[in-house]
């Protein structure tokens, strides 16, 4: 047995030279982020943020949670006048759309595939209302973090960084049919599911549609593109910039797989097949034919880096099939 009181209830920190953390609950008073390392002199705005923000806001189309919040954030300290100042960068953003009484079954019921159980097995706190600091709500503190990173590596690098969807279910984008080096965030954004594809996000979109109305859910893939990436970036031990990366996907709430380039598909592959070879290009820059390495060798050698997470279907229903409920420390299942 253990005591509650000596467990270490740490890690809502990430990042060694650019530090972020996050903090606030689901249906508390709001959610947000330190960031700690960022350069002066960067300019950065509300608004700067405050467009990533609205992409990731709930209630945008059928097909995402029907919560309705504004998503606003507020910039409270680290930019004065318009730019950085070197000191931490303190981003709020206030829940508006509280309602915990959504959550009262949690009190008693564990939610199947949840942090709920494992919630109150290690502090010994339910986190009764959506799921506390494991809700996806935590994710706005990384989403405002991010779009900072984002104009910093703009600025000293002119690095772009792209994400879309490239499978929802059994709906899969065909190898090829997007192409990394040109792929606009107009494309991605020309439609509800984020597909770059058209005939492609509306097999997606009729996917999701076809579950929703029988109240069940479905899973996907994303994939993330890097372009113009500083080379050399990471170490060739434990701090790989595949493993950094990997921690920060990996940490996102219902992700349960990680790939770089190739990934899984490349155990189909033999080593001639796999290798990415080497050639000098018309600007005289040392680059490889294909990409199977996803832009990693070691450290960063492309100037295009590939990698996919997948998040599976979510857990809870409108139905109550798998319910667990807690009954004087026991559990009923139903």
């Amino acid at each position: 047995m253990y005591c509650l009181t000596e467990i270490e209830a740490a890690g809502s920190t990430f990042g060694n030279y650019f530090r972020v953390t996050t903090f606030g609950e689901s249906h508390g008073g709001g959610v947000g982020c330190i960031v700690d390392g960022c350069p002066p002199r960067i300019p950065l705005s509300e608004a700067d943020l405050q467009v990533d923000l609205d992409r990731r806001r709930p209630g945008q189309s059928r097909i995402t949670t029907p919560r309705k919040e504004t998503d606003t954030c507020r910039l409270y300290s680290g930019v004065s006048e318009g730019v950085t100042t070197g000191t931490p960068i303190h981003v709020f953003v206030p829940n508006t759309d509280q309602r915990g009484h959504d959550y009262k079954e949690m009190s008693i019921a564990y939610r199947p595939s949840h942090a709920d159980a494992t919630y109150d097995m290690k502090y010994g706190v339910r986190a009764v209302q959506g799921g506390g600091r494991s809700s996806a709500r935590e994710t706005i503190g990384r989403v405002a973090s991010g779009a900072i990173a984002k104009k910093i590596l703009k600025h000293f690098s002119g690095t772009e960084v792209l994400a879309y969807v490239s499978q929802v279910h059994q709906v899969v984008l065909p190898d090829g049919s997007v192409y990394h080096d040109t792929v606009t965030l107009d494309q991605i954004e020309s439609n509800i599911v984020r597909c770059p594809h058209p005939e492609y996000a509306e097999k997606m979109i009729a996917a999701i549609d076809a579950v929703r109305t029988r109240g069940d859910s479905i899973g996907g893939v994303v994939t993330c593109i890097v372009r113009n990436a500083p080379r050399g970036l990471g170490s060739p031990v434990f701090d790989k910039l595949e493993a950094e990366l990997a921690k920060a996907v990996m940490s996102l709430p219902a992700t349960k797989g990680f790939e770089f380039g190739s990934g899984f598909a490349g155990t189909f592959l033999t080593g001639s097949e796999h290798n990415d070879e080497f050639f000098t290009d018309e600007h005289g820059t040392i680059r490889t034919r294909t990409n199977r390495s996803g832009g990693i060798q070691v450290v960063i050698f492309s100037v295009t880096l590939s990698l996919s997470i997948c998040l599976p279907s979510n857990s809870y229903l409108e139905s109550s099939v798998g319910y667990g409920y807690v009954l004087d420390k026991g559990v009923c299942n139903f």
